[in-house]
């Protein structure tokens, strides 16, 4: 009975996962096993033969870890890195320096290998390893230019999100293959939201022609002066529906100076691009919808909720409606 029971020991000390976690999923032994072989080796006196048998590996391997733990003890028995302590053929540190040197003069690849006589698969390894395998790396990252308008409604950005129209949910939703919806067509958000006091507005739109971004941008500027702002400027990116001239007209008549972003720099309009990202994932994505109807539907009670009780970190984690200062009076008839 003891030496089943012993072996049973041995067999939970070496096939448990949870003994070493950075062990390979593959390995037979992990260290607290190597240690209960060489145990009963050295302590019970067991043949080398029974034990590997029993553990389940070679003759070979548990010599290998007995001899380890003679000359080291049990520090012997921990995993150890497979890199040589010699590398006679690598390259030598001085001629790794000239090839960062050259590489900092914006020299391509395959010229530093010329002028430094090695491979260009070295040359690319070097390169890779110090992170200058592309030119763009030399370049320091440019720096954040942040910004905020000193005054709610000073200028407003604007912005447009494309949604896929929902008829029923999904394969992405059910988990079957069968349930995949196609040709459903797209809705697009409009989305509004002031630059000082973050106060955003959002409708969904059928399309992002010009006549659709002339109507959000209606009841946008209705929305604000609702809330006692002033809308001077706007700002949007070169879509066409904001290039158009029916809107620059509305513009005109409302008295609003249109500005546009860098063309292909959507950070430009980072704080409705933003705005976007938190709109996907606490309203448009945040459950599984029946229909669209029923995303819409719950559209104005996520802006009411983004408005008037989500904190905003860039605002002391206050909710955008405090940086407004509106009477009891609007309080009490705005806040429903």
């Amino acid at each position: 009975m003891r030496g089943r029971a012993e072996r049973l020991r041995l067999c939970i000390l070496i096939f448990n996962p949870h003994l070493d976690m950075n062990v390979h999923h593959n390995a037979r032994l992990t260290p607290r096993g190597r240690e209960a072989v060489v145990r009963r080796i050295t302590a019970d006196h067991l043949p080398v033969r029974l034990v590997a048998a029993e553990a389940g590996v070679s003759e070979r391997t548990v010599r290998k870890w007995l001899a380890r733990f003679r000359c080291e003890g049990s520090v012997g028995l921990q995993d150890r890195s497979s890199r040589p302590h010699k590398s006679p053929q690598q390259t030598p540190p001085a001629q790794v320096a000239v090839v960062l040197s050259l590489r900092r003069l914006r020299l391509p690849g395959f010229q530093i290998a010329r002028q430094c006589g090695l491979s260009k698969a070295t040359v690319s390894r070097i390169l890779r390893h110090h992170r200058l395998h592309r030119l763009a790396l030399l370049d320091p990252p440019p720096p954040a230019r942040r910004y905020q308008r000193a005054t709610p409604g000073e200028l407003i950005h604007f912005d447009i999100k494309k949604l896929a129209r929902i008829e029923r949910p999904s394969h992405r939703v059910t988990g079957n293959r069968r349930d995949e919806v196609r040709g459903a067509g797209w809705e697009y958000v409009h989305v509004a939201i002031d630059d000082a006091s973050r106060i955003a507005f959002a409708r969904i739109m059928p399309d992002e022609a010009q006549h659709s971004a002339i109507k959000f941008l209606h009841a946008a500027l209705a929305y604000f002066r609702s809330l006692g702002l002033e809308v001077k400027s706007i700002m949007t990116d070169n879509g066409a529906c904001y290039l158009s001239k029916r809107l620059a007209q509305a513009c005109r008549a409302a008295a609003l100076r249109h500005l546009f972003t860098r063309p292909y720099t959507p950070r430009t309009n980072g704080k409705a691009e933003r705005f976007i990202q938190t709109s996907l994932r606490e309203w448009a994505y945040a459950r599984s919808y029946q229909h669209s109807t029923v995303r819409a539907a719950h559209l104005p009670s996520f802006l009411h909720h983004y408005n008037w009780h989500r904190p905003h970190s860039a605002l002391d984690h206050h909710p955008p409606i405090s940086k407004l200062n509106l009477s009891m009076n609007n309080l009490l008839s705005l806040h429903i």
